[in-house]
């Protein structure tokens, strides 16, 4: 641990990293259908550790991450960045899987079997968003 000025030890701070690392784990264990609570008993910390860890306040120690990754089913390498630079890289799939109602979407899309409901699903989607974007904003009303 780190000292402070008059000598006493200091707890690390978290780090940009780890609330990469807790964004992650929050999108894949929704993914998963899976609670902080259940998560928390498979590597044996509470629902609240659990909780710190997706908000970035606590660290994930290596082996715990291992043991996360492995119960998610993804290598831990999914926890992190990219190295290398992606055609799209703002179009993360973390942060839109962390946008409310999001995987709840996903969900039902891919229960669709049918080719064409998927296709006009996706076009019926990507009219809302058009529609979305064009709408001008409300009128403000004064409080005078």
């Amino acid at each position: 641990m780190e000292k402070d000025t008059s000598g006493q030890t200091m707890p690390k701070q978290t780090t940009d990293v780890d609330r990469l690392v807790g964004i992650r784990i929050t999108a894949l264990r929704k993914a998963r259908g899976m609670s902080q609570t259940a998560l928390g008993n498979a590597v044996g910390v509470t629902f609240q550790q659990v909780q710190k860890y997706e908000k970035g306040q606590n660290r994930v120690g290596a082996g715990r991450l291992r043991e996360i990754a492995r119960l998610l089913e993804v290598p831990v390498s999914a926890f992190f960045e990219e190295s290398e630079p992606r055609e799209n890289a703002q179009e993360d799939v973390f942060g839109f899987l962390s946008a409310h109602g999001a995987i709840e979407l996903l969900r039902a899309y891919a229960q669709i079997e049918d080719e064409q409901m998927r296709r006009d699903v996706l076009a019926l989607v990507r009219s809302a968003a058009r529609l979305a974007q064009n709408r001008a904003p409300a009128p403000t009303t004064d409080p005078a």
